[in-house]
């Protein structure tokens, strides 16, 4: 009985992400405000997924691809997962990806890489992180660059961040830097080493959790 219970809760857990994602698709608030030309939501995941990852918002690559993390940071994430012993492909066919806003932000103006999306912006797209959170209920949560990292943690130095985690809500938060070719953050060894850390801890939970 609690077997066919639990199977239950899963498929109604299923249609109930599946349903969320449907909604973020059809999102259009952010192009209504003026914030951008033209919106394209994307998302990526299963309900069976334990890892959600989240990112500042999708790439221009992604949005062509329709898939996040489909870029160069994407490529440079999945060798950090498999530097933490996860198989190739890990990244799209077994995370959730999921980012502050769900739609491509634009180019900066300054031309150095993507534009940061406004705090309006990811204000009008939260409600939408926060039911994937609540629906999926992760194990590990990966919070890609400053912005996913600050939306949680508060303001930081990534020093002083990268190489720790927290735990709430029975959920582990693990800030990792971008991995994108713009940031030099990683140009630093001892940079370099604290993201070592990190994904030590990753590591860990691979085993620890069957992830």
């Amino acid at each position: 009985m609690m077997k066919i219970l639990n199977d239950e809760q899963e498929v109604r857990r299923a249609e109930a992400i599946a349903a969320l994602q449907q909604r973020i698709r059809s999102c259009r608030l952010c192009q209504e405000h003026g914030y951008i030309r033209q919106a394209h939501p994307i998302v990526s995941g299963r309900a069976t997924d334990r890892i959600l990852v989240i990112g500042q918002a999708p790439g221009h690559r992604s949005i062509a691809k329709d898939l996040p993390f489909s870029g160069p940071g994407g490529r440079i994430l999945q060798k950090w997962l498999e530097q933490a012993g996860f198989p190739p492909g890990y990244l799209h066919e077994h995370t959730y990806l999921s980012s502050l806003t769900h739609c491509d932000p634009g180019r900066n103006p300054r031309g150095n890489g993507d534009r940061r999306p406004s705090p309006q912006e990811v204000a009008l797209c939260r409600p939408f992180l926060e039911a994937e959170l609540q629906l999926l209920r992760p194990k590990v949560v990966l919070l890609v660059g400053t912005m996913a990292i600050e939306a949680f943690f508060g303001k930081v130095r990534l020093e002083d961040i990268i190489g720790t985690f927290k735990e709430r809500d029975e959920m582990l938060l693990l800030p990792l830097p971008h991995p994108s070719g713009v940031s030099r953050w990683l140009n630093d060894a001892e940079h370099m080493e604290l993201l070592r850390k990190a994904l030590e801890i990753l590591a860990e939970w691979r085993i620890t959790y069957g992830l």
